[in-house]
């Protein structure tokens, strides 16, 4: 009998110290690291380091408005280049960055609050382009239009194409209007937002051929419970219509 009630004694001081570990530290503050990725992430001046208020895009937005509803104390910097903000999320307990595609290879060594948005890879084309593809290798026969030095540049190389690239994606949206180019191969969003910003819309998706969400990469470190209460806020947030919302603010 003595035994049971010991028993008992010690598994309702566990369920009291989990709950104790459950409550988030008023005091925790995260370091939120992002890069120049419009219409996700941008430095309002277009620098490649801008802090705090200096930031936004779609992702800024989202992320902001989920940690002021989960209570969350953070700083928030945009800086240059990816390899360097990732590796700082990846080793520095504490630290997060996005918007990150959440890829199998990558599944253990974060963890994850999201999707925060979709980032496909597209061929655009004309409004009233007549081109149909079923696949990439259909669109060997056209001129592709890439961003140098872009995954999607590469990945179009590695599937036997030859893209014409450009060092600034939005050349490829004038240079699609213009007819130089039949096809242009970049992200979705990404790709509208930046042809918008040249005062070009309509676009035609011809062919969408790679598919990844983008999330928030949080090292391994960070509290579970601060992980739980940012996925809660951020699935209030899209239930609410709040990530439709910001999506077509920019888009």
């Amino acid at each position: 009998m003595v035994k049971q009630f010991l028993t008992a004694l010690v598994g309702t001081f566990m369920v009291l110290a989990g709950s104790a570990r459950a409550e988030i530290d008023p005091n925790y503050r995260m370091v939120l690291l992002t890069e120049n990725f419009p219409p996700y992430n941008m430095a309002i001046n277009g620098k490649n380091f801008a802090q705090e208020d200096n930031i936004d895009g779609i992702a800024v937005d989202i992320v902001r408005e989920m940690f002021k509803r989960a209570g969350i104390q953070y700083n928030m910097t945009l800086r240059f280049p990816w390899d360097r903000i990732y590796k700082l999320a990846l080793e520095k307990p504490g630290y997060g960055v996005f918007v990150a595609a959440r890829l199998p290879e990558r599944e253990a060594l974060f963890k994850w609050v999201g999707p925060i948005g979709p980032d496909d890879w597209v061929l655009l084309g004309q409004a009233d382009s007549s081109i149909t593809l079923n696949s990439l290798e259909d669109a060997k026969q056209y001129k592709v239009g890439a961003y140098k030095g872009d995954a999607i540049a590469e990945h179009l190389v590695e599937k036997g194409l030859s893209p014409i690239t450009v060092l600034r994606d939005t050349e490829n949206a004038k240079k699609l209007m213009a007819g130089q180019i039949d096809l242009w191969a970049t992200g979705d969003p990404a790709g509208r937002y930046l042809a918008k910003q040249e005062g070009i819309s309509g676009l035609k998706t011809i062919l969408r051929f790679d598919s990844a969400e983008l999330y928030l990469a949080l090292n391994k470190e960070v509290p579970d419970e601060v992980v739980q209460k940012l996925q809660a806020e951020l699935d209030k947030m899209r239930s609410e219509g709040f990530v439709d919302e910001i999506l077509n603010n920019y888009l």
